[in-house]
């Protein structure tokens, strides 16, 4: 068969093969992205449209292949064409309810709200999306053992992909002690080899990527260019479920920076093959004890800014150095974005907002919401665009930060109340309201 996939330096343009478990250009170290020669289906922008149409309006059934089941795999030509069909894994992931804001978005001041909930995948977060693509390459390449680094999200995906491949194992280098017990226990139920290291996670990234430079494991961080090729279905999925209308914003909190560049590089390959004939804008957010990409941003991205990320109850982007920080400048510029940042209170109130209107997002989804009302404040989001914020986790994963907030008095909080067993005192608690 014919290749149609390639790895490309994104700095100086080196080329190679797909095949080699590679994340850096050897020639000049830079990061490597994937590119597909996708024009060489020959289909135009409507014959996509109908073919994914098709996919969507005729799920198959549970005895049917899990991957013909997926939101991701639904648009696999453009995912991953050199990927034999039957090495798929898949749980399926994908499929996500994209929720109309409705008074949520009234109360931020955004009419046309979307929330785009991906802790509905089947860990849930987003890294799903990434790691049914990740992990069976690694499987198609003959790889045994697959690592990342984690904030606790990304080790719970890539545990539970590689407990579906026999004989390959899962390996996590975790921040001791910086992650939720919920997101933990992910890893420990999946069996992955769990390493808790003295540090934070961009010290586990440089242990992990140095591990991946001289032993034989496949590095699944969103470093690996073939993961991005599985988040880049979020905004896809996104515009199919408005009926393929293209939103004005799609805004996304921001780690380590793959989702942002996913979405940038789906966007592009769309806009070229014609399934979609409007350039959206990016909003990149991050929260304030974390923001070395926003700091970036604030110099015109003159120089790229790296910092020791503070305490947040964002833990899954409190990341001081963004591996993706070079592919994601390259997408906001591109698509005209911006890049915000939030404080904890204001992370904090919306995530509460939110799931007060049920929508069980997580505090680093809560960024992504938070910045996208206050891009509004300031007059950068206008009054009637249509905005998709990104959730990237669900609520559940993270009841350590929820249960402070409501214990602590903050504008949405809901503390439970300590009453005697009688009908009395709690007929007394419904009418005090």
């Amino acid at each position: 068969m014919t290749s149609l996939t390639r790895l490309s330096c994104v700095s100086c343009g080196a080329a190679f093969p797909a095949t080699e478990p590679r994340t850096e250009c050897g020639a000049c170290g830079s990061l490597v992205e994937v590119l597909h020669d996708l024009a060489s289906f020959g289909r135009s922008g409507e014959e996509w449209r109908a073919l994914f149409d098709s996919r969507r309006s005729a799920l198959p059934g549970a005895a049917t292949p899990a991957f013909q089941r997926s939101g991701v795999w639904r648009y696999r030509e453009l995912v991953f064409p050199d990927l034999p069909e039957g090495e798929i894994v898949s749980k399926p992931e994908g499929n996500t309810n994209l929720y109309p804001g409705r008074e949520l978005g009234r109360r931020l001041g955004l009419s046309r709200l979307f929330v785009k909930h991906e802790g509905e995948n089947p860990t849930l977060s987003f890294k799903d999306r990434g790691m049914t693509v990740g992990v069976s390459w690694a499987r198609h390449l003959g790889m045994r053992d697959v690592a990342c680094a984690s904030t606790g999200d990304t080790s719970a995906a890539l545990a539970s992909y590689a407990a579906e491949v026999p004989g390959m194992r899962g390996i996590v280098l975790l921040p001791e002690e910086k992650i939720t017990g919920e997101q933990l226990s992910q890893a420990l139920h999946h069996g992955a080899l769990t390493l808790g290291l003295d540090t934070d996670f961009d010290g586990c990234m440089r242990i992990v990527a140095d591990l991946a430079r001289t032993r034989p494991v496949y590095l699944l961080n969103s470093k690996n260019p073939v993961r991005i090729e599985g988040q880049k279905t979020i905004a896809w999925e996104a515009i199919h479920d408005l009926g393929w209308e293209v939103p004005d914003w799609f805004v996304v909190p921001v780690g380590n920076a793959g989702n942002v560049s996913a979405i940038g590089k789906g966007l592009r390959e769309w806009l070229e093959l014609g399934i979609v004939g409007k350039k959206p804008r990016l909003a990149g957010i991050q929260a304030e004890a974390a923001d070395p990409f926003y700091q970036s941003y604030a110099t015109g991205f003159a120089r790229r800014v790296t910092r020791v990320a503070g305490e947040t109850a964002a833990s899954a982007i409190r990341i001081g150095a963004p591996v993706s920080h070079p592919k994601a400048e390259r997408e906001v510029k591109l698509f005209d974005g911006v890049v915000g940042r939030v404080t904890e209170a204001e992370l904090l109130d919306a995530a509460a907002l939110a799931n007060r209107h049920g929508l069980a997002i997580c505090p680093n989804s809560a960024v992504a919401l938070a910045g996208a009302a206050k891009l509004r404040r300031e007059g950068v989001i206008r009054p009637d665009d249509l905005v998709v914020v990104v959730a990237t986790a669900h609520a559940l994963k993270f009841s350590g930060s929820a249960n402070r907030y409501h214990a602590g008095g903050a504008a949405f909080s809901n503390p439970p109340r300590s009453l005697p067993a009688t009908l009395e005192a709690v007929v007394g608690a419904l009418e005090a309201g």
